[in-house]
């Protein structure tokens, strides 16, 4: 549902464009298809592989790699935390039949506050990844956003779209700036020592 919520979306903002560019244009004349192979060559439109470009652009794959290893190191803990818990209830499950009914009691209380401790610090690690997550998205689209605009001052093209197979059924590689966004990031914003 995602998926076809982004490729809806991608094909409004191609198609609002391009009635913008044909309404202001200047052309007063009816709308026609073009022919085949026919091209404007005022309106371009290219796009970047967003796979290649998280691979190749060190900077991204970098932070990806960090988001991994500490996704990882919450599973960890999240894992020690449920077999404590989990070791915690079969000690009061052995004691059980020696335990006086208040001691029984107290031993599902501390149960049940446990295992509201462990749910609580499930959620709020999750949630913090979470943000973590979308504040490094933001930094990768923000430094990709700043080269981009750089790299077409010229005003060479009028979108520059990241390409998807679940957006894009059809791309022209003529138009592929792949390589000059990977270059022109890995330059920009060197890798960590």
């Amino acid at each position: 549902m995602k998926n076809f919520t982004i490729g809806l979306n991608a094909a409004l903002v191609i198609a609002v464009a391009v009635l913008f560019y044909l309404q202001f244009s200047g052309k007063k004349a009816a709308v026609t298809a073009s022919p085949a192979g026919a091209t404007n060559s005022s309106f371009k439109i290219a796009y970047f592989v967003e796979d290649s470009l998280q691979s190749g652009f060190e900077y991204y794959s970098e932070r990806v790699k960090e988001l991994a290893a500490k996704q990882q190191q919450i599973r960890t803990q999240l894992l020690a935390e449920r077999n404590a818990f989990g070791e915690k209830v079969r000690e009061y499950q052995a004691k059980g039949q020696t335990m006086t009914q208040m001691e029984a009691a107290k031993a599902n209380q501390d149960i049940e506050q446990r295992q509201k401790t462990m749910q609580t610090n499930e959620q709020e690690k999750s949630q913090t990844f979470e943000e973590e997550r979308f504040k490094v998205g933001q930094d990768i689209r923000t430094k990709i956003e700043a080269f981009l605009k750089d790299y077409n001052k010229n005003k060479t093209y009028a979108f520059v779209l990241s390409s998807s197979s679940e957006i894009i059924y059809y791309k022209d590689s003529t138009y592929d700036i792949t390589k000059d966004l990977i270059k022109g990031l890995n330059e920009k914003y060197p890798k960590k020592k």
